[in-house]
C-alpha cells in the first residue's frame, strides 16, 4: 500500500494502526493523517526504535493491511 492509498483510507486504517500500536493517542493519529514521516517519528518516540527499524515496521504493517 503506497502513501497516497494510506492517506486516502486513513479513516479506516487508523483504527487498525491503533490496535497494533496502542500507545498512540487518537489525537496523535488524527494529526498524522496517514503521513509516513509523522507516523515513523511516532513509532520512534513511543517505542524507542531506531529510524530504520521504525521505517521497516511501518512498511511491513501497511503491506499487510
Amino acid at each position: 500500500m503506497n502513501e497516497e492509498q494510506i492517506k486516502g483510507n486513513w479513516a479506516t486504517l487508523k483504527g487498525k494502526f491503533h490496535e497494533a500500536y496502542g500507545e498512540f493517542t487518537d489525537d496523535e493519529l488524527e494529526k498524522a493523517k496517514g503521513d509516513r514521516e509523522q507516523l515513523v517519528g511516532l513509532l520512534q518516540s513511543k517505542y524507542g526504535k531506531a529510524r530504520e527499524e521504525a521505517e521497516r515496521e511501518f512498511d511491513k504493517f501497511f503491506a499487510s493491511v
